[in-house]
């Protein structure tokens, strides 16, 4: 069964982006940033010395982000069907106790039927401290999983780690900016800032 009211909470915070990690960067780039993972750009780590450094890096920004706060933990499952399946026993280890959100079409613009999927989101909140979801963030550097958020109560603030860095969402263009001042050795060379 749905959550409604976190859907409407989304809505009122992202009311331009259905809940979907990637989309967010592109709806609203004034309040987006991305970091880096690893030094010079490097996409995956191979040794357990890159590993630490990719997790020193995400967990730093989750910190100043959601110190002394509760996180929404949100994950993602896919399917060819709008019913919602029951948790991986590999998604169930990395969100304990999630329940399911909600489930979307996942590209609404898909012309084939038979290419239709659908991705089911599952949440579960927890007190954040450094460390707390370091198998869910090993398992989206290496692309073992996607679509992750971690988010603050309100869904203000977002964090998004992928393979390869991180897309973090503010609430103001201001506080994004000041972020990204803090952190300017893990920014992207790009110009657009991916």
């Amino acid at each position: 069964m749905p959550d409604d009211a976190l859907s409407t909470l989304w809505r009122q915070q992202w009311p331009e982006c259905r809940p979907f990690a990637d989309e967010l960067k592109l709806a609203y780039r004034d309040r987006w940033v991305r970091f880096h993972s690893l030094p010079e750009s490097q996409r995956y780590p191979g040794t357990e010395a890159e590993y630490d450094i990719v997790l020193h890096r995400y967990n730093t920004v989750l910190d100043e982000l959601f110190h002394g706060q509760e996180v929404r933990i949100i994950t993602a499952d896919w399917s060819d069907t709008p019913e919602v399946p029951a948790p991986s026993a590999q998604h169930a280890l990395w969100n304990p106790g999630a329940h399911h959100w909600t489930s979307m079409l996942t590209d609404e613009d898909e012309p084939d039927p038979d290419f239709v999927g659908y991705t089911h989101l599952y949440v579960n909140c927890r007190p954040w401290r450094p460390g707390l979801v370091d198998d869910l963030l090993r398992a989206a550097a290496d692309y073992v999983t996607g679509g992750v958020m971690i988010t603050s109560l309100a869904f203000d603030r977002v964090h998004h780690p992928y393979d390869g860095g991180a897309d973090i969402l503010l609430p103001t263009t201001g506080e994004r900016d000041a972020l990204k001042h803090r952190h300017t050795d893990w920014l992207s060379l790009h110009p657009s800032g991916f």
